[in-house]
């Protein structure tokens, strides 16, 4: 899980993080991963599989990408959001039209498959992040989220950067559902397309911070390992004790663990310094 959701959060902050623009997609291209592998593994190899799913998600991106993201703030958002449901909704149709059932049966892969395949996709995950945060691209998307009509008139062709970036974090999205849908027997589109999905990758980032690449993996960590142990603890209460810890984190932490972390250890260094 932690994997997973690590893979889901820093590729949610890869475009939205420096744009601000808030996209609630991730579950639709994760899902759309999950019916990749359903349909696809046992036919096809694992691994091509796993390659297929990204290059679906992406395609599906590119087209979402291209018709929305002319769109800002709380529309786009509200956009993102409402294709979620959408494609929920034509996957639950034809499943019924072709299949007469909700779902379908999936070819599994052993625990330790499924595992190492994740890991790669986290690290394939980092190593993209990196490379576009250092690259023209991580700048221009930089500056599309301190101004995007200056970012325009400097000469970055903002839709297609936004386009792109937005596509290219949907890849490893929808990889990382066709690996988790092998460790299923069975999915359905409500189990496919959780909106749980959209909204922990955003909590995530926010919890951890996003400064810079480590604090969505913390995020992550942190945040999947404290809801595991309150559900197992407080199952009745799970939600309300979480909601509480949620609320206290953005109150008190408002750039995240990471930030936290990063402004204590400044302060500590300062009080050691003042006495010289």
């Amino acid at each position: 899980d932690i994997l997973r959701y690590a893979v889901l959060t820093v590729a949610w902050v890869i475009f939205s993080g420096p744009t601000g623009y808030m996209s609630l997609a991730s579950a639709a291209f994760y899902g759309i991963g999950f019916y990749v592998a359903a349909v696809f593994n046992g036919p096809l190899p694992f691994a091509v599989v796993i390659i297929v799913a990204g290059l679906v998600a992406c395609v599906m991106a590119l087209v979402v990408g291209a018709l929305t993201l002319r769109l800002k703030g709380v529309y786009f958002c509200i956009f993102t959001f409402a294709l979620t449901l959408l494609v929920n909704s034509v996957v639950l149709e034809i499943e019924r039209v072709v299949t007469g059932t909700r779902g379908r049966f999936v070819e599994t892969e052993s625990t330790q498959t499924a595992y190492y395949a994740m890991f790669i996709v986290a690290v394939l995950t980092v190593i993209m992040a990196v490379l576009i945060r250092r690259s023209r691209y991580g700048l221009a998307l930089q500056s599309i989220g301190e101004h995007e009509e200056a970012a325009a008139h400097s000469g970055i062709n903002v839709v297609r950067v936004k386009v792109l970036t937005f596509a290219a974090t949907a890849i490893v999205m929808g990889m990382a559902g066709a690996i988790i849908a092998t460790r299923r027997a069975y999915i359905d589109p409500g189990i496919a397309f959780n909106l749980d999905t959209s909204f922990l990758p955003v909590l995530m980032a926010l919890f951890g911070g996003m400064a810079n690449l480590v604090g969505p993996v913390i995020g992550a960590a942190v945040f999947t390992y404290i809801g595991e142990l309150l559900l197992t603890r407080f199952p009745d209460l799970y939600m309300l004790i979480f909601g509480v810890v949620l609320i206290l984190a953005i109150l008190f932490m408002p750039n995240g663990i990471l930030g936290l972390a990063q402004t204590t250890w400044a302060k500590i260094r300062g009080g050691r310094r003042a006495p010289a």
